[in-house]
């Protein structure tokens, strides 16, 4: 009977052990609690609710920002407190925040009182545009944005500013598990360097990257291939005019975890890593769209198989209506 056991375990147990030694990636399977970092409440600003414990904001100089407290409990009460700027009470719960007019970095912290919960608003004033001087902004190349064709006056608008990213700033957080520098144009040269970045691609990244974690696939972010690009870097690269990059509307992603090596991980665990590990996370992504919570986030989803240059990715975006290729 011994025996018999000892011959059970060599023939089925030992090759399965093998295959996990070899292939980390199936670990992904057991993966570790994901934390979404959601508050207990949520914050509502402009045109977007989020529940994150902090969340990116994109305003101009002298901007004027009305932000409310939202939950099921509306007794509760809010503390709006800002170190810099001018905070004016509109109502139970609700705010007006005027922003100074230096651009920079100006957090704003939402605490629901007694429980001390908290959500922190990382609000970057930016540069005007009509800072842009030819097609640069303090040496940086942006370029010239396309004129706006009349029926995509909401997507295709000149950006009102851009945000200043430098080396003291780049790890800013814009949401709790994305930071600034991720979202950076790929072009050369150095600091300062420029994005423009619509907030409701930070929301959807949040919540395709909690989707993913629940599906089993470990990710504590995704890698980014290409978020903001100047309309300049666009066209040497010889994408699009109209490309949701340029108004920080998109972003190329990719899962990179088992192992951090650039590229791609194997999804489908077939030993290898190609355009079915693409199509694997976009069909995830496809998914969603029966969902009414995901609503707010329709946009475009295509798959990209590798090249020389890049392994494969899924590009994503908040145009505000679907859009298909590449699947």
């Amino acid at each position: 009977m011994t025996k018999r056991l000892c011959m059970l375990f060599f023939f089925m147990v030992v090759p399965l052990l093998s295959v996990f030694a070899l292939h980390p990636v199936l670990e992904a399977a057991q993966p570790d609690h994901f934390f979404t970092q959601k508050a207990r409440f949520s914050v509502k600003f402009k045109n977007e609710i989020s529940p994150y414990s902090i969340i990116g904001v994109f305003v101009t100089p002298g901007e004027i920002l009305p932000i409310e407290a939202t939950e099921k409990k509306s007794w509760n009460s809010y503390v709006l407190q800002a170190s810099e700027g001018k905070v004016i009470t509109t109502g139970f719960n609700k705010w007006e925040w005027q922003a100074p007019r230096k651009p920079g970095l100006y957090p704003v912290t939402l605490t629901r009182q007694p429980s001390m919960d908290s959500i922190i608003l990382n609000i970057f004033v930016m540069i005007p545009k009509g800072q842009v001087n030819g097609q640069c902004l303090n040496g940086y190349r942006i370029g010239d944005y396309p004129a706006c064709p009349s029926e995509r006056s909401v997507i295709y608008g000149q950006p009102e500013g851009f945000v200043e990213v430098t080396s003291e700033n780049e790890d800013a957080l814009l949401s709790p598990h994305f930071k600034l520098k991720q979202f950076v144009c790929k072009q050369g040269g150095g600091y300062p360097k420029y994005v423009v970045l619509d907030e409701r691609l930070l929301l959807k990244l949040e919540f395709l990257l909690e989707r993913v974690n629940q599906e089993g696939y470990r990710c504590e972010t995704f890698s980014i291939m290409s978020g903001y690009r100047t309309p300049y870097y666009n066209k040497c690269i010889g994408n699009v005019k109209y490309s949701c990059h340029l108004w920080g509307k998109a972003a190329d992603i990719f899962i990179d975890e088992n192992p951090k090596d650039g590229i791609m991980d194997d999804l489908n665990r077939d030993f290898r890593v190609d355009y079915r590990d693409a199509t694997r996370l976009s069909n995830l992504i496809e998914k969603l769209h029966t969902e009414t919570s995901y609503r707010p986030f329709l946009g475009g989803l295509a798959s990209y198989k590798s090249t020389p240059a890049h392994g494969p990715f899924v590009h994503v975006d908040v145009r505000g209506f679907l859009a298909r290729w590449g699947l």
